[in-house]
């Protein structure tokens, strides 16, 4: 069952990733558009706002990802002078931390979202987006990493 389980959530971190990676490719797109339209001479309101929320949305997504792919910055270096009871109990501790705050993160992203969507924010660039719609990216992004750091937390204290 938790085999299971694990492979799951290592495909949600997958897929994370790859959602990250077509935002990414979509603010190249967003980007290269804007360039053409002046060259061109005409206007597209609101690339750059996509752009910027196509990015927002490509880093949540890939937090993730990258985490359980070991690719975040990491205290290896004080790790390894460590002996493996320190590093252990180390280890424990910066990943409670870590899931604290991802959890904050999270709660307060869901937080804005809602509230945007009660009131019907909308951004203040010249597409007038409600504002809700690219948040949705960043409540998610936000939650899949917190879920991603509970499971490291979960396997790290089985290892124990």
């Amino acid at each position: 069952m938790l085999i299971k389980i694990e492979n799951f959530l290592h495909r949600v971190y997958k897929f994370s990733g790859i959602l990250a990676a077509i935002f990414l490719i979509l603010v190249a797109v967003f980007i290269l558009i804007g360039i053409s339209s002046r060259i061109f001479d005409f206007y597209i309101r609101g690339l750059s706002e996509y752009s910027g929320y196509c990015m927002a949305a490509s880093t949540f997504f890939a937090l993730a990802y990258t985490f359980s792919e070991g690719g975040h910055i990491r205290i290896t270096l004080f790790l390894e002078k460590m002996g493996s009871r320190l590093k252990k109990i180390f280890e424990l501790w910066c990943l409670s931390i870590s899931s604290i705050f991802s959890g904050f993160l999270f709660f307060y992203f869901t937080k804005m979202l809602f509230i945007s969507y009660k009131f019907q924010e909308r951004s203040e660039g010249a597409d007038e987006i409600l504002i809700w719609i690219p948040q949705t990216s960043l409540a998610l992004g936000s939650l899949i990493f917190f879920i991603c750091i509970l499971h490291h937390l979960f396997k790290a204290l089985k290892n124990d």
